[in-house]
């Protein structure tokens, strides 16, 4: 048992790029000796689910599901918006609730179950849905879905702050974001194996697997050595809101990190529409999406860990730095629906470029991230995530819609130059924010 935890943390160290496991800032003494093994536990539960969120991927595989049951067209749209903003808006409600216990990691583990269950939910579906009914039923265990990854979010993030120090914890969601990206190669593989249009089994397969992920990440969050914290301070719902409010009036830092924040959304919301018109120029279905997953992954298992160190050193940067790469990728691949050749009838360019959006996209997510945890404090930690996160939400779901709009009217191409000039603001918000390592 000695020697596995000498490994263990020469593992840890050579992971860290630090001989010196016991670097503890902003974590209690008492966590400090359980921080090595717990570096694991979080990076096998991001593993389960990663590859979670991959195989039931409200992108690709649940609009396949929809097309297979004979759902209505119009239920497709829905799929989408339910999974991201009915993530993110009721976080701000259930922070209080997560503030009154002393282990935040049993509400990961009650969210982690309840997304496992969801799939397996889905995966029946997959088996016995037929029609508008079985596409309401979809859409209602979505909601379902989504709501338990809101809870699990707020509390990992929360964990996270309270079993990983300062300077740590980038490094950690990098490694993560490598291990999630060779789960999603898994899946763009599988994906690209089913062929074109995959049978009412192999999505029932695809979705149980889902769920083991899901199990996976519960039965690790479950074995983290969470040392209890202050309770102090919970609110209900009301009290959440006002004082979220009044924060966002009396920290002009929390102010600014969500304005840049909105602003990057320009890079998640340019990864759709690069791949779209990847699709429109090729005129391939799903091999062509296979590919662009298979090609994340890649982008993801190179990316992060790069991405997480620079984030120890300084999320802000990495956030600024995030934001140039998204005007580029934008404007690389607006140009290429309007050069002549052959070669742009070929979905490959775009994946291409989809792939170096995708490393953009990481860095985006691991500087903001980075960022918000280490500028909140161990009690403020859990409201400042849920505010940030809700509010995030209902500008998903606005501007998700006017984005649609634009695209409908102008197209792909010039959609994304406009996120390029969006991208190109959230980069001059970014440089104006203060350090915070």
């Amino acid at each position: 048992m000695a020697e596995h935890n000498v490994s263990q943390s020469r593992l840890y160290e050579w992971l860290t790029g630090d001989d010196d496991s016991r670097m503890c800032d902003d974590i209690p003494e008492e966590a400090c000796d359980e921080q090595p093994r717990n570096f694991f536990k979080h990076l096998i539960a991001s593993l389960g689910n990663k590859l979670a969120d991959e195989l039931s991927s409200a992108r690709l595989v649940l609009p396949w599901l929809m097309g297979i049951i004979g759902a209505p067209v119009w239920m497709v749209g829905l799929l989408v918006p339910i999974r991201e903003a009915g993530a993110l808006l009721p976080q701000l409600f259930v922070a209080g609730f997560i503030r009154l216990r002393p282990q935040r990691k049993w509400a990961w583990v009650v969210g982690a179950a309840l997304q496992a269950l969801a799939a397996f939910a889905l995966a029946l579906l997959a088996l016995m849905g037929s029609g508008s009914l079985g596409g309401m039923l979809v859409l209602f265990v979505l909601v379902l879905l989504a709501l338990a990854r809101g809870l699990s979010s707020i509390a990992t993030k929360d964990v996270l702050g309270k079993t990983i120090a300062k300077r740590r914890r980038g490094t950690l969601m990098g490694w993560s974001g490598s291990v999630a990206g060779a789960a999603t190669l898994v899946a763009g593989g599988v994906l690209m194996w089913f062929g074109d249009r995959p049978g009412n089994v192999a999505l029932a397969i695809l979705l149980s697997v889902a769920g083991l992920g899901w199990l996976l990440n519960a039965f690790c969050a479950a074995r983290i050595k969470e040392i209890p914290g202050a309770v102090e301070g919970g609110e209900n719902a009301w009290d959440s809101i006002k004082l979220g409010l009044s924060l966002m009036k009396s920290d002009p830092t929390f102010l600014h990190f969500n304005l840049s924040r909105s602003l990057l959304l320009s890079s998640a919301l340019a990864l759709p529409y690069l791949a779209l018109l990847g699709q429109q120029q090729s005129g391939t279905e799903l091999g062509g999406l296979g590919l662009l997953v298979v090609v994340s992954g890649i982008a993801a298992i190179v990316a992060s860990p790069v991405w997480g160190k620079r984030a120890d050193q300084s999320s802000r940067r990495v956030m600024r730095d995030a934001a140039i790469g998204t005007v580029l990728c934008c404007l690389l691949g607006a140009s290429l629906g309007w050069l002549p050749g052959e070669w742009t009838q070929s979905v490959w360019p775009y994946a291409v470029i989809y792939a170096l959006l995708v490393i953009v996209h990481h860095g985006v997510r691991l500087g903001r991230k980075t960022y918000l945890v280490d500028m909140a404090s161990q009690d403020n930690r859990a409201l400042y995530v849920a505010l940030s996160n809700t509010l995030t939400g209902v500008l998903m779901l606005i501007v998700g819609g006017i984005i649609g709009a634009i695209a409908q009217w102008l197209g792909s191409a010039l959609l994304l130059v406009i996120l390029a000039v969006t991208a190109f603001c959230a980069m001059l918000s970014a440089q104006r924010l203060p350090e915070v390592e």
